[in-house]
């Protein structure tokens, strides 16, 4: 009666522990890309570097299923061409016991649980004022 008991309990913390790695290696790999691409020249080889970071994530339908092909990348400029947005989506399929609390939290689909991250950055923040000669004349 012990170990049946330890076994669910340990599957009970393990769920949560889990969705959290997923969702910092997701939140990570978008704001690092993010910053790549506020000087690439190419949002493909952007989307590539995004994958390649969401790599980390294991292969286990308690993290992540459906493989790479699963992962939506989006990565798109600003108008003004200073700011940046990457937005990436995955989907994890939880224990029978917390899918129905996680299903309630988020977004389902047939896949499973939808996990999502969006990350904006801009190219020089707000407080930065003056151009870049300015700024290069104060240390003449």
């Amino acid at each position: 009666m012990l170990i049946p008991t330890v076994m669910l309990l340990l599957g009970l913390l393990m769920q949560p522990i889990c969705l959290l790695y997923t969702r910092a290696v997701m939140s990570s790999a978008a704001a690092e890309t993010a910053r790549a691409a506020l000087t690439a020249q190419s949002l493909d080889d952007c989307r590539k570097y995004a994958l390649r970071r969401l790599d980390a994530v294991p292969e286990a339908s308690l993290f992540h299923v459906g493989g790479r092909e699963d992962w939506q990348v989006q990565v798109e400029r600003g108008s003004d061409g200073k700011s940046v947005t990457v937005g990436l989506s995955g989907h994890v399929r939880p224990l029978p016991l917390l899918g129905v609390a996680v299903s309630l939290l988020g977004e389902r689909d047939q896949t499973g649980v939808v996990l999502r991250a969006k990350v904006t950055e801009r190219l020089r923040p707000d407080w930065v004022s003056g151009a870049y000669g300015s700024w290069v004349g104060v240390w003449k």
